[in-house]
């Protein structure tokens, strides 16, 4: 396969996860509420820097046959390590024109600002743009992130790209306000806490599960130990039991996840741990 891309099957349904690139954040960003001195000694045993947290950007191609879907188009050409989702679908024969629905779990920028082209235009003329209605209300209105625990130029950037990536596909947003099938063994499913209308996405099909679960969780740790938060979560509380709702029904029912920001190709297994909260399992 081409490099940054990993494909399988769930039952008859060909997905590849397709890397948009990564980005490094500082570590306090994605642990706020961590002991430090506890933390680098965890992230030094998995031969991690402590500093900061390089976090890729990975995205779901979806392929039943009858419909091409993609879920989450990346940043864009936010940064010099990002905007790859574009050439990744080439690579495998598919032209943006061949989406047909795309999926945003929600509209921080690492997810929505590949919809747009610089110059204001939708990438995925023919896609109808999925997104929750509370997701879409939020950001288009005046998106209140004081629960966030990130920079506040950093919320007013995220502001900024939500605005214009919206105003790029104004005429190809379909909201929902519930769970919902999108295409045949593609559902939507309701897990809010990290932003308002987050979504998470499940695959089913032959008996097979993959549960796409966004940014409930962005790192390994957050697995291990439940009470680590995020910054960029909206709501902490509700962020962590959605999380917690998420991984239980993953154990429950064998399901493979896929987490946006693990280590590509960010797809594995989790299982509860004797210690508490879960063990992280990478691989198909």
């Amino acid at each position: 396969m081409p490099e940054g891309s990993y494909s399988f099957r769930v039952g008859s349904i060909q997905c590849s996860v397709l890397s948009d690139g990564y980005f490094a954040y500082p570590t306090e960003w994605f642990f706020p509420n961590a002991d430090p001195d506890l933390l680098r000694l965890s992230l030094e045993s998995r031969h991690l820097p402590a500093h900061s947290v390089l976090s890729p950007y990975t995205c779901l191609l979806i392929e039943t046959g009858r419909h091409v879907v993609l879920v989450d188009t990346g940043a864009g050409p936010a940064s010099p390590t990002t905007g790859a989702i574009r050439a990744r679908l080439e690579m495998l024969g598919i032209r943006p024109l061949d989406v047909d629905t795309v999926i945003l779990t929600h509209a921080h920028p690492d997810h929505i600002g590949g919809v747009a082209t610089p110059q204001g235009q939708p990438v995925f003329r023919n896609a109808r743009h999925i997104l929750a209605e509370r997701e879409f209300e939020f950001w288009t209105g005046r998106p209140d992130l004081s629960g966030m625990r990130v920079p506040s130029e950093v919320k007013a950037a995220m502001a900024r790209t939500a605005r214009r990536s919206f105003d790029a596909i104004r005429f190809q947003v379909e909201t929902l306000d519930r769970e919902r099938e999108i295409v045949p063994g593609v559902w939507v499913l309701p897990a809010p806490g990290h932003s308002p209308g987050h979504l998470a996405v499940m695959i089913s099909d032959g008996g097979d599960h993959l549960l796409n679960v966004g940014d409930a969780a962005v790192h390994p740790l957050h697995l291990e130990d439940p009470t680590l938060e995020n910054g960029f979560d909206l709501s902490p509380a509700e962020a962590g039991a959605t999380r917690k709702e998420l991984l239980e029904r993953a154990v429950v029912d064998g399901m493979h996840l896929l987490a946006f920001h693990f280590p590509f190709p960010s797809v594995g297994r989790v299982a509860a741990r004797q210690t508490g909260g879960w063990e992280w399992t990478p691989g198909w």
